[in-house]
This record gives structure tokens, C-alpha cells and sequence, in this order.
């Protein structure tokens, strides 16, 4: 598997529309948890997110969780695969990308099966819909239509603002609404570079011992 990002967590995602998601992501691993979660959405919705907070959130239960990227991992063969039952739970990022390659598929639906049979628990995502996937194998496909499926919703204008803030906030920032709706404005529309856009806000006002404020914004992005 691949590394956790340390800010991946429940604690920092502002759930806006997909709260019924988290709550059943965040009861995965409890009994009677959901057995299987697929996950979908555009870019920047916040599923890989979602799936490396799953494993933090298991690891923090002492659980053993496996996070697999697929757009870093899928040129492997696909034995990372094998013995996923020693899991508790495994999540799958970007499973399109792996779709229409026989071994894969294979493997998918076998480590499926493993899974399932050893009572452990599955959450995968990816760009499209199950049906949406041009899968080959037909034993993989109805598969993946056994999940709960949810289709991520973005965050509107007023939910990125409260995104934004909350980010602020754990970083020991305060970033008043109309600095936050200038950035908004101003900067790119996916969440990930507006976050980073923070970190350099938070590095330059800690230098300069600055409050943020929309000249001081203006200043340090040379917007």
C-alpha cells in the first residue's frame, strides 16, 4: 500500500451534502457495519480523502486497513492483491483506472470473495458509477453492484468557505468570511490547491506576524 496523508481525516472533512456517507464510513468496522461502500465523484470531491481517513480511522482502532491508489499502484502487477482477508478493511482509490485488464479483474473479483467470506469490509472509489464502468469480467461487475453506492457530492460556494475555515482553524489560523470568500473568488475551484494556497498563507503570516486580511492576501499570493 502507500503512506496516509496525515491531514486525511473525518476530524477536517466538512461533509456538506454526503453526511449519511460518513456516518456509515465512520461505523465501517463496527459490527453491523456496512460490508461494502463505493464511492464516486468528479475530481477534488474528496474520495481519496475519504477512503485514507477510513484507514486512519482503523488503524486508530487498531485495526489493519490497506489503502491502495490505483493511479500509483495499477502499472504493479495486481498480486498486492492476495490475502486481503488478513485485513480489516481495504480501500481501493481509483478503480477505473484499472478496469478492462483481465489480471486485475480477476484479482478484484477474487480478493472480492476473500473478503466477503472472511466477514472483512470493503471501500472503493471511483470517477463513474458501477454501472458507469466498462467492466469485462460479468462476475466483477455484479460484484461491484452489491455495495452501498454514493455518489460524493461537491460542497457549494457557503461549504467551501466553511471547509476553508475549519482547515484555518486546525492550523491555529483565523480567517474571517470575507478573506476566505476573496480567496474563493480569487483562487482555483478544486479544494486541494485551495488548501495549499493556505499553507503558504499560514507560513508568510507566521513570518511576517501578520493577520490574514485581503491586502495581506493580495501581498504574500502577489494576486
Amino acid at each position: 500500500g502507500v503512506g496516509l496523508r496525515d491531514d486525511a481525516t473525518i476530524a477536517i472533512y466538512l461533509p456538506g451534502d454526503n453526511a449519511s456517507l460518513v456516518s456509515l464510513l465512520t461505523g465501517q468496522l463496527q459490527a453491523g457495519g456496512e460490508a461494502f461502500l463505493y464511492l464516486w465523484g468528479g475530481e477534488g470531491v474528496g474520495c481519496s480523502h475519504l477512503l485514507q481517513a477510513a484507514c486512519h480511522q482503523a488503524d486508530a482502532q487498531g485495526k489493519r486497513a490497506l489503502y491502495l491508489p490505483l493511479d500509483t499502484l495499477g502499472h504493479f502487477p495486481p498480486d498486492i492483491l492476495e490475502e486481503p482477508e488478513r485485513l480489516d478493511l481495504l480501500a481501493i482509490d481509483d478503480l477505473q483506472l484499472v478496469v478492462g485488464r483481465k489480471r486485475w479483474e480477476e484479482a478484484l473479483f477474487h480478493g472480492f470473495n476473500r473478503l466477503r467470506d472472511a466477514g472483512k469490509r470493503l471501500v472503493i472509489a471511483a470517477d463513474r458509477s458501477p454501472r458507469q464502468l466498462e467492466v469485462k469480467l460479468p462476475d466483477l461487475a455484479s460484484r461491484l453492484s452489491w455495495g452501498m453506492v454514493f455518489h460524493v457530492q461537491p460542497l457549494d460556494d457557503a461549504q467551501r468557505l466553511a471547509a476553508l475555515q475549519l482547515r484555518a482553524r486546525v492550523r491555529g489560523m483565523e480567517l474571517p468570511a470575507e478573506v476566505g470568500r476573496y480567496i474563493l473568488h480569487r483562487g482555483p475551484r478544486q479544494l486541494d490547491p485551495l488548501f495549499e494556497i493556505l499553507s503558504r498563507l499560514d507560513r508568510a503570516s507566521l513570518s511576517a506576524k501578520r493577520k490574514l486580511t485581503i491586502p495581506f492576501v493580495k501581498q504574500a499570493l502577489e494576486w
